[in-house]
């Protein structure tokens, strides 16, 4: 079963400071038919305008993933870590026990970012940091795991038993994506026109998958996406 929901479908809020579609249930947005998907709890697409950002709050029981796709974010929070994450860059935040943190564009660009959250399998971790560069060959024409706890290398590592892959497809390119049946396959295409066996998905569309077996990923123009592969039984 694929389940398409289009771009025009997302919940949109703008803060003045911040553009963001929200793709679940988040903060003053609530739908109880659209809580989460397996472990996938949180998918925002953010647009941060220059000197402004996230003021300190806090985060409990929750992997946290942050993936720039352009522009650079300043991230600091309570166990004195303090980084920039940059385009071509993922962050993973454990927020276990707890944890407070920031997260601000101190720069003269706006940034644009996915922050996805991701349901851990384990409770009461001890808070924590991972962050990794991928170059854009690495993900031409090819799904690559920049995210995982499924034992991938040179990943950035989660807490769960799930993977983020992104990929950069030219037009006419394929491949193949088996999806086991107790687990979910998630797919946004960040631009482009992306077929999946008999759906067609274009920029900004979502879909959301189970039961379906072997994927056909098929694009039909120059497309960029990121696929999340999660398990259903949360």
């Amino acid at each position: 079963m694929i389940k398409t929901i289009r771009a025009d479908e997302r919940y949109f809020s703008d803060f003045g400071w911040l553009q963001t579609y929200w793709l679940f249930s988040f903060d003053n947005y609530y739908d109880p038919s659209n809580i989460q998907f397996g472990s996938l709890r949180v998918f925002n697409d953010d647009v941060v305008k220059p000197k402004s950002g996230f003021p300190t709050h806090s985060h409990r029981e929750m992997e946290i993933v942050t993936v720039v796709l352009s522009g650079e974010i300043t991230h600091e929070d309570s166990t004195g870590t303090r980084a920039v994450i940059k385009a071509g860059e993922v962050q993973r935040m454990s927020a276990g026990t707890g944890i407070a943190h920031s997260e601000y564009n101190l720069a003269d660009q706006p940034i644009h970012l996915y922050q996805i959250w991701i349901h851990p399998d384990e409770r009461r971790l001890q808070p924590g940091y991972d962050q990794k560069s991928f170059s854009p060959d690495s993900r031409k024409n090819r799904l690559l795991p920049v995210a995982s706890g499924q034992g991938f290398n040179d990943v950035v590592t989660i807490h769960t038993d799930s993977t983020i892959y992104l990929a950069d497809f030219d037009a006419g390119q394929s491949i193949d994506f088996q999806a086991k049946d107790s687990r979910g396959v998630f797919v946004y295409v960040t631009k482009g026109d992306l077929g999946i066996n008999d759906v067609r998905l274009t920029t900004k569309d979502q879909a959301r998958i189970e039961q379906e077996g072997l994927l056909r990923l098929e694009a039909y123009d120059d497309t960029s996406f990121i696929l999340i592969d999660v398990p259903m039984n949360r």
